[in-house]
């Protein structure tokens, strides 16, 4: 079956639309997936007539008819009254043709008692037309007689007609009164390069998916034969030249191109060669009859002119198809032509080289110009281009000159995301190059250009510190690299050393960014006065704050320094300037890294709507580890638990591939917050099994930060959650010997919300609800709406189980309240639960003593005739923790067996008058007991 990717969402619609109406017609462009959404909307086990008509089958009168009627018994068609029965016969080619208007209403007729009859013996009649633009006209006249007067519950139409870019079905007669009109849309740029993924595998580099998308602009069919074509033969060596669209699809593209004039296709190379061709520029390259030109391109649905006279073709591909398919001197006459024409600097260099593709100096200055302007201008791939064509150009007598400028190609490649292109041009230098600082430099692109990924840093620093022999500033350069390769293997000490030896730097470019990285190091250190020091030494140097590279990573590290120490406004504020100033002129790098430091600043500040949009900006498909996490970490703040768990285990796979264990660290935490939302004992467990991971990684990195911190009580929590209260204990006193003075209020919060999680688990409510409760008003005078909210929630699940229902359900209120002000959708839901669960309980009276979800999981699986191994096995836990679980229960109702239990549970469910499968436990139907009974009055049967 063809890839759903990215159509999910338009067949819910689909179904939902064809449950409510008589029928679905969906339209779009050739290609653009009609059929696939067509195939998946039809129902399994229903009598279907199918028809799929051809181009040619237009012309053939009822053959429409002919492939509806192929598989229906003779019968139907035999028990009709005579007249309609021979006019429907000859329509099937199944007898002698009657005569005259009379002959025409008994066709119709025949075909609306045939459908009813075969309707009538049977479910829903299906009839699915794929290419209605194709149906002859003779058979669309028949069924749309027919269907106007069909029972719409007993007959239903799905149907798929093309027409072009923009326009609207024609042949909506042809269904019943009442189809819903559905456009199928072209795939987002992210779905698109999932599908050529699992069509490709990893064949295609970044810069064939971004050549692909920009060509096949959403379409999958076009996308899919793009890939393969250059999957299997690459994209062009040559900067600039066409790609290589395949024959058949070219042939569907350029089939109404090729029945214009010579001088009208001729006027479309022309404008296919421009990056904005317009009729002005078309003139000027010598085409006077432009406009009369494209009137003919419009007319065929190729190209168009607008009120401005700018050209646009109706598809890119189509654009890509006609440039591809000229010959080679046809283009360079174009591009000779368009070089005479244009005035921009950096266009004109462009058209002159593709004019010209021959070795020549003033060719390559020019271009080499032109790229640094196109840099300067905010288009690295443009630059990339231009940087490439000029190495191309380069004379070979001028070995240094080629060298020079195939790196700057790599940095601009580099910039734009363009991976496999930076390094092939970086790599050309390292292993052609006879000059030490060529190498020196094409190994800092290189570790520039890895990302998130150790795999061979190593050797490109320890190769370049004997390249960079007596170059104080690229060794400093180096040693900078082996810093950022330290902190992302897990090396701080190392990392430390390493940055301040990249501090003692020539240039201030270089020193600022090893102060920035020396800032991170020290505050994961958890000394956050020494990284402010850091960060205002950098500050203090001339290029502290410049506009650039050097001055952006020190913006984004004291904010996240900021965010870290609970003045997530001043953070918020500093990284949402930023990324606006910075706009197109940054490299991906750069963008990516400010992206993912907004994400988690708005997390933090309880901006989880403006997160989740932040997030949404960050690549889709073939994600680095940073963006992985940043992105799930939006979603639990503010999405979806399961979306959250699937990318948070995302972010933890492409960190262990890439060797990159700080974010290996981060992708745990948020997994374990994801798997915490799950609001059961699995949950707790798997969290539980992810914050072990970030707890033992943080440690063995002698990490102290405040996000640490906090995650020590996250795992707190969910051993809580699980009833092992002792280990619950060790985790919060590992967190606060790391504590300081320094140490920032809102840990100080999360660390006294799991201990007294922890106490009221233990038995001592009073002195747990006391440490909730400071913690709440530690929370309510700091930004920290999402803290805050998690806390009053605990605070309120807790004071609902004391009874004491007034003061639970003011903590709850205020909850939700924060949570829907802030977007903190899961936090939310808990909370309405709760508030549920009060509610029930305030219904049912509320007799029998409270038991918290662990108890009451392990009550259950007792009363049903578990063994405490069993009940260990069945809940994740050991079995003295099950031990002392049941120690408590037993306390709570006063017995002292399991026999005396299941009737005290007994007892206390007709007390309260509760029910069946307890709500408070959050079960999923699989994780139900066979016997279940419950204390909680807030519970009630599940449907």
């Amino acid at each position: 079956m063809p890839s759903m990717i990215g159509r999910r969402g338009l067949l819910d619609l689909a179904r939902t639309q064809f449950t409510a109406t008589a029928g679905v017609l969906l339209y779009g462009p050739a290609g653009i997936g009609r059929t696939t959404v067509l195939e998946a909307l039809v129902p399994p086990g229903r009598t279907v007539l199918r028809c799929t008509p051809a181009e040619e089958d237009a012309r053939l009168p009822f053959v429409g008819l002919v492939d509806l009627f192929a598989k229906v018994p003779a019968s139907y068609v035999d028990d009709l009254p005579p007249a309609p029965r021979a006019a429907l016969n000859a329509a099937l080619l199944r007898g002698r043709a009657p005569m005259g208007e009379r002959s025409r209403l008994a066709m119709r007729v025949a075909v609306l008692q045939a459908l009813t009859a075969l309707a009538a013996d049977g479910p829903p009649l299906h009839l699915v037309i794929d290419d209605l633009q194709w149906l002859d006209e003779p058979s669309g006249e028949v069924l749309g007689f027919a269907l106007r007067r069909l029972d719409h519950a007993t007959v239903r139409v799905i149907a798929a007609e093309r027409v072009r870019e923009g326009e609207q079905p024609a042949r909506l007669r042809c269904c019943p009164p009442g189809t819903a009109e559905i456009r199928v849309p072209p795939l987002p740029d992210g779905e698109l390069e999932r599908l050529l993924r699992e069509d490709t595998g990893d064949a295609l580099s970044a810069a064939g998916l971004q050549a692909i998308g920009h060509a096949a602009a959403g379409n999958p069919l076009y996308a899919l034969e793009l890939g393969r074509a250059i999957a299997r033969d690459g994209l062009p060596a040559e900067p600039g030249s066409p790609l290589p669209v395949p024959q058949r699809l070219r042939g569907m593209l350029l089939e109404r191109a090729r029945r214009l004039s010579p001088q009208a296709r001729h006027t479309l190379l022309i404008a296919s060669a421009a990056n904005h061709p317009t009729l002005t520029l078309l003139r000027a390259a010598g085409v006077p009859d432009a406009d009369r030109d494209l009137g003919s391109a419009a007319h065929l649905g190729i190209a168009v002119a607008d009120a401005e006279g700018a050209v646009r073709f109706l598809h890119p591909l189509i654009r890509a198809a006609v440039h591809a398919d000229a010959p080679e001197h046809s283009r360079r006459a174009a591009h000779e032509l368009l070089a005479a024409a244009v005035t921009e600097p950096v266009e004109q260099a462009r058209h002159l080289a593709l004019a010209h593709p021959h070795e020549d100096e003033a060719t390559a200055r020019t271009l080499t110009a032109a790229a640094a302007s196109a840099r300067r201008a905010g288009a690295p791939r443009t630059a990339a281009e231009l940087a490439g064509l000029a190495a191309r150009r380069t004379p070979r007598n001028r070995p240094d000159d080629h060298a020079d400028r195939l790196l700057a190609a790599a940095e601009y490649a580099c910039d734009a995301g363009l991976r496999d292109e930076a390094a092939r041009a970086a790599e050309t230098v390292l292993n052609g190059s006879a000059s030490a600082p060529h190498r020196v430099r094409a190994r800092l692109i290189l570790l520039g250009n890895a990302g998130q990924a150790l795999g061979g840093t190593r050797q490109l620093i320890e190769a370049g510190l004997r390249d960079a022999a007596g170059a104080p500033e690229l060794q400093a350069r180096l040693h900078h690299w082996a810093a950022v390769r330290g902190l992302l293997g897990g090396q701080l000490t190392e990392a430390a050393e390493h940055a301040r030896r990249a501090a003692d730097a020539p240039s201030d470019g270089t020193r600022i960014a090893a102060l920035a990285l020396l800032a991170r190091l020290q505050a994961l250190h958890g000394d956050l006065a020494a990284a402010d020091r850091s960060l205002q030494e950098a500050l203090a140097l001339p290029a502290g704050a410049a506009d650039g590279p050097e001055g952006w990573g020190l913006i984004r590290t004291g904010a996240l320094l900021a965010a870290d120490a609970d003045r997530v406004s001043d953070a918020h504020e500093e990284v949402t300037e930023l990324l606006a100033r910075i706009g197109e002129f940054a490299g991906s790098e750069e963008t990516l890294a400010t992206l993912v430091a907004l994400t988690r600043i708005q997390v933090r500040a309880g901006r989880c709507r403006e997160a989740l949009a932040s997030a949404a900006r960050l690549p889709a498909e073939g994600a680095s580890p940073p963006a992985l996490y940043a992105a799930a970490l939006a979603e639990t703040a503010g999405g979806n638990a399961d979306r959250a768990q699937e990318l948070a285990e995302r972010a933890v796979a492409a960190a262990e591939a890439d060797g990159d264990q700080l974010f290996l660290l981060r992708a745990l935490a948020v997994l374990g917050q994801a798997r915490m939302l799950l609001g059961n004992t699995h949950g707790a467990s798997a969290a539980v099994e992810a914050l072990q991971r970030t707890r033992r990684l943080g440690e063995a990195m002698g990490l102290a930060d405040p996000a640490f911190l906090r995650w020590y009580a996250e795992l707190a929590e969910a051993l809580v959650l699980l009833g092992e209260t002792d280990a619950a204990a060790d985790a919060i006193l590992a967190a606060r010997s790391r504590t300081n003075r320094q140490t920032p209020g809102s840990v100080l919060a999360a660390l006294d919300r799991a201990e007294g999680l922890r106490e009221v688990a233990a038995g001592r409510a009073k002195r747990g609800v006391a440490r909730i409760q400071s913690a709440a008003d530690r929370l309510r005078r700091l930004p920290l709406p999402v803290d805050l909210a998690r806390t009053l929630i605990a605070l309120g699940n807790v004071e609902r189980r004391s009874r004491r229902r007034t003061v639970a359900r003011s903590a709850l209120a205020e909850a939700l309240a924060a949570c829907e002000a802030c977007g903190a959708a899961p936090l939310a839901a808990r909370a309405r639960e709760e508030l549920a669960r009060l509610d029930a309980m305030e219904r049912g009276g509320g007799g029998g003593p409270q038991l918290t979800a662990t108890e009451q999981r392990v009550a259950a699986l007792v009363g049903g005739g578990a063994t405490n191994r069993e009940v260990a096995a069945e809940l994740f836990i050991s079995v003295k923790t099950v031990e002392g679980t049941l120690s408590r229960i037993y306390r709570k109702f006063g017995v002292r067996s399991r026999t005396a239990l299941a009737h005290a549970m007994a007892a206390a469910v007709i007390a309260a008058g509760a029910g069946l499968a307890p709500a408070d436990l959050d079960l999923d139907a699989s994780d139900r007991p066979a016997i279940t009974v419950t204390v909680d009055p807030a519970a009630r049967p599940r449907p």
